[in-house]
This record gives C-alpha cells, structure tokens and sequence, in this order.
C-alpha cells in the first residue's frame, strides 16, 4: 500500500469509529413510506419491484434502465397494481444519475450487470441514497476497497441484498448453530450448481435453451453476462454459496477469511452447448470463441479461527440445480441436495440421533428448529420470488431503513463476499497460488457482534 493510501485510509478509520451501527440511519427521518428508485429494471430489478408492490410502506418514484424494453415490463407492472407510473430515465447508460439528483427518493436498489454495481452503488451513496445492492462478484479488489471507503466518507449505508441468506432451511440451520447443536464448526461449502447454458445464450424466443447468441445479439443476461466467460477464470458468482456460510461462521463478526486458493478445470461445457444446439452447429460464429473460464472452479478459504470454507462455481454443464451446502463441526453435519426445501437435505448427529453412519431426512428437524423469521413471517412470504427469499431480504432492507437499525448484511459482508471472484481469478492465473484476503473492517472483525437473523435486526 502506497503511504497516501495508508494515511488516507486510517484516516476514514478513525472517523467511522465515531459512527456507531445505530446511527447509520440518524440522517434519514424515519418517514412512513420509504421512497425508491430502481437502478436496472431487468428481470432481477422486476423481481423487487412485485415485492414492493406488496407493500402500503413505501412509494415507487423512479426507475432508471437504458433498455426500453425492460422499462416497458416495469411500468406495465406499476400499471397492473393500480400505481401510478413511475418517472422515467432512459436516456443512456447515465441517465441514472438524474435519477440520483431526484430529492424525492430515500433509497433505490441496484440490479445492473456485474460491472455497473460499483458506478451505480457509489454514485448513489455519493447522492445521499441508502442503497440495496444486488449480488455478484467485484471486477478488482480495489473496487471493494473502494465501496467500503465511499461508505465510510459518506455514511450513507449500503446493504448486500444476498437472497440465499434467508432460504428457510439455510436459516434452520443457522438456528440449530446458534444453539450449539453443531457444536463447534469446522468446515462449510456451498457454491452456484447451477446449468445457466440457457441464460448465458438466449436470442429472446423462450425463456430457456432458446439458442447459442450472446453479446449485441443476445437477451437479457446474455447481453452482458457471457462476456465473463469469454474473459475471465475464476470463481464468478461467490455470494450465493458464501453468505450463508459467512453468517453460520461468524465472518468479519468475530471471525474472517485470510486466505484462498482456487483451481479451474477446463472449458468445454459451453463450446459444446453450442456446436449441439439446433441453432449452433460447428460452424457458427460462436463455436470459434474460445471461453477462459473454467467448467467447474473450486475455491478453498482458510479462516482466522482455523475452519476452512469451500465454493464451487458450476455453471456451464448440464446438471440439476444445487447450491451444494454443507455445515460440518464437532457434534453434527449438514448436507444439502436441491431446491431448499425442507426434505430434501440430510442430517447426521451422532449425539442426538443415537446411531451411527446413518442420515436422517431433515424435514421432521427443520420443522422443529425452523428458524423465527420464518415461523413468524411464512405466511408474508407466500408467494413470493425464490421460494419466499425475496420477501425477506426486501423486507429487512425497507424495515431497517425504517427502523433505524444496522443492516443485517453491510459493506463489509459486500466487500468481503465480493473480493472472493478477483483474488479467485489471481490464485487460478498464478497456478493456484494462496491468495490474501483483505480486511476489510481493518480489525474490528475481533469486535463486531453477529447481527444477522436476531429477530430484532433482522
């Protein structure tokens, strides 16, 4: 670190110890409806914008997106709700920042293509906006360093809006930890298993396995988000298999990640998809790319405590869906196997099971050990996107806000969950090389308390 950025940074230290969790919303009157911009209304920004239209506590001022067409769907859902269209910001890739001068709106949420998050998150920050930002993994490192330094210049506050976090039976588990049934953790896994062939090349016809175009011809996802495999090696999309894992080991809350090391098979799977797909063939355009990413990347992540973490980055053959979890310590084990549901993961507790190398179903279990959120909100959650996850991290982003309370999931849990994909790319660029992973709380992992999923800061 050059000495300006080493003077500048304790200098932002010293100033955010005077910030206190409780006070990160002190600038904002606690109003009755939160007002919000929506940056990107692609799919993803759609999905949030049914969540709040389920809601009478806040009000949809804006959106910002230069596609037409998905500016169209948007609006058309404002319409459908009997709410009044929302304004509109189109013009470019930066109209966005009208958008932000607007003193009308609270908060807005970000669900841009991966390499617009840091424009998009710090821009508003730097506008005074509260912001919700959607998962990915950062572009560098020093893009987390920076989402970090802009939140503490500012203090303005910025929430990971890491949906798997709440997924019932993640949060089951999360309960049974927190009541010592795992007795000590060890060891954790999870990751993105995920056969995304059908999003990374869709030309708009159906919603999946719909052809091999991608780029300028390509729809919705496969507009922006191929390229990233065109260029790059490593692990992609980390947050969906790391912040559950993040919230079980305590990580930057008593705990944190040091080290990784990650490892990248090769890359057929794509080149494949293409040359057998109707539309494709060995002779079209796309069956000459050449893709660096690997089909399959293992992440491995040492941590402070001397548990280690594994992430797998599994997108490009074909296989059934499966974030791949599991929570392994002293006295029991986890394991996961699908969708989330309640059936459909294993659990081995030597102790309490009274028997030896045998799994039990978890569902008689998570329905015993389901966790609060969920016991006392399911019924809210009905309905809603990703089995119900989209309710609750919409809802702990608009009650936060409006409660004056930390967020569940801060800038640090987005710095560090983020910087996993470009240390990732360094440790497979340098023949798996350990890679150090920041701290991004410069220390004060040692003294921050677990917040996540207490019934009071959601």
């Amino acid at each position: 670190m050059q000495r300006r950025d080493f003077v500048r940074n304790s200098a932002i230290l010293s100033m955010a110890g005077l910030i206190s969790p409780s006070s990160l919303f002190a600038q904002y009157s606690v109003k009755e409806k939160v007002r919000l911009g929506f940056i990107a209304v692609g799919f993803r920004g759609q999905n949030h914008i049914e969540e709040m239209l389920k809601r009478n506590d806040v009000e949809i001022v804006a959106f910002a997106d230069p596609d037409p067409g998905m500016m169209i769907h948007a609006q058309a859902m404002l319409e459908a709700a009997g709410k009044p269209a929302a304004a509109e910001y189109g013009n470019g890739d930066y109209d966005y920042r009208n958008l932000l001068a607007r003193d009308d709106i609270d908060a807005v949420f970000v669900s841009s293509p991966w390499e617009w998050h840091l424009p998009h998150g710090v821009d508003a920050m730097r506008a005074g906006k509260i912001v919700g930002m959607e998962v990915c993994g950062a572009m560098t490192v020093e893009d987390c360093w920076t989402y970090v330094r802009v939140h503490e210049e500012t203090g303005v506050p910025i929430m990971m809006l890491e949906n798997v976090c709440y997924r019932r039976d993640v949060m089951a588990v999360l309960n049974m930890v927190r009541q010592d049934m795992f007795g000590e953790l060890i060891h954790g896994q999870g990751g993105y298993e995920h056969d995304l062939r059908g999003v990374l090349f869709n030309d708009g016809e159906t919603a999946y396995n719909s052809g091999v175009e991608f780029g300028e011809k390509g729809y919705s996802e496969a507009k922006w988000r191929t390229s990233h495999y065109v260029k790059r090696n490593g692990e992609l999309y980390p947050t969906h298999g790391l912040g559950p894992l993040a919230t079980m080991f305590d990580i930057n809350r008593g705990n944190r990640m040091v080290r990784l090391t990650s490892m990248a098979s090769k890359s057929r799977g794509l080149h494949k998809y293409i040359v057998e797909h109707e539309k494709g063939g060995p002779d079209h355009p796309n069956a000459q790319v050449e893709f660096k990413q690997g089909d399959v990347v293992v992440t491995q992540i040492q941590c402070a405590n001397g548990e280690t973490l594994m992430l797998t980055h599994d997108t490009s053959l074909q296989r059934p869906y499966n974030l791949g979890f599991r929570v392994q310590g002293t006295e029991g084990l986890w394991q996961d196997f699908g969708w989330g549901r309640a059936d459909q993961g294993f659990l081995y507790m030597e102790k309490r099971m009274n028997h030896s190398h045998q799994w039990e179903n978890t569902e008689e279990w998570f329905q015993k050990y389901d966790h609060p959120l969920w016991a006392r909100y399911s019924a809210e959650a009905g309905g809603s996107g990703h089995g119900g996850m989209d309710f609750f991290v919409d809802n702990a982003f608009i009650e936060c806000i409006k409660s004056n309370k930390e967020f569940p999931l801060d800038v640090y849990d987005l710095a560090a969950w983020y910087v996993i994909t470009p240390i990732s790319e360094a440790s497979v660029a340098n023949d798996n090389a350990p890679q150090d992973i920041p701290d991004f709380t410069r220390g004060k992992w040692q003294e921050r308390k677990p917040v996540f999923g207490l019934t009071d800061a959601w």
